[in-house]
């Protein structure tokens, strides 16, 4: 077991050694990417990465407060899923208005790999091997799919 600092330095290390390691790889269109902190343009569309003690997971996540606008959001993804799993692949959770670990209600895709955890080292490889190529399909697929999010709130 870690105390909560060094589970908390553990953290901070992998995501600063996945940051370095993505930091030379461009964007999609070329452009440089902040690819621990991915900005899609709209406020309630998030790229996240987690790692866990257990499991890490990769997706979107739907943030609107207003449930119906969240909804319109989701709806706008299953639209584009065919473009989507081209792009990125197929094995992906779609999940609208679910409550995340604070209890707030969100939608999610999501795609997650078990049996990993963040304090171990050793799973660090493993760790980026999920995590890079998902980002980058994301950035992909997201790059040829947000003109068709503009004006949905």
């Amino acid at each position: 077991m870690f105390s909560r600092q060094e589970a908390s330095q553990l953290r901070k290390e992998f995501w600063t050694v996945f940051g370095q390691y993505m930091k030379p790889v461009p964007g999609f269109e070329g452009e440089k990417v902040n690819w621990l902190n991915y900005k899609t343009g709209e406020k309630d569309v998030l790229f996240k990465m987690e790692a866990e003690n257990k499991m890490a997971t990769v997706g979107i996540e739907l943030v609107h407060s207003d449930l119906e606008i969240q909804q319109l959001y989701y709806e706008q993804f299953v639209q584009l899923k065919n473009m989507f799993e081209n792009i990125v692949g197929k094995g992906w959770t779609w999940s609208l208005h679910t409550p995340n670990q604070n209890g707030k209600v969100i939608s999610r895709i999501f795609s997650e790999l078990g049996s990993v955890s963040v304090f171990n080292k050793a799973d660090w490889p493993a760790l980026i091997s999920f995590f890079k190529p998902r980002i980058i399909a994301l950035d992909e697929f997201w790059s040829n799919a947000k003109y068709g999010f503009e004006g949905l709130h």
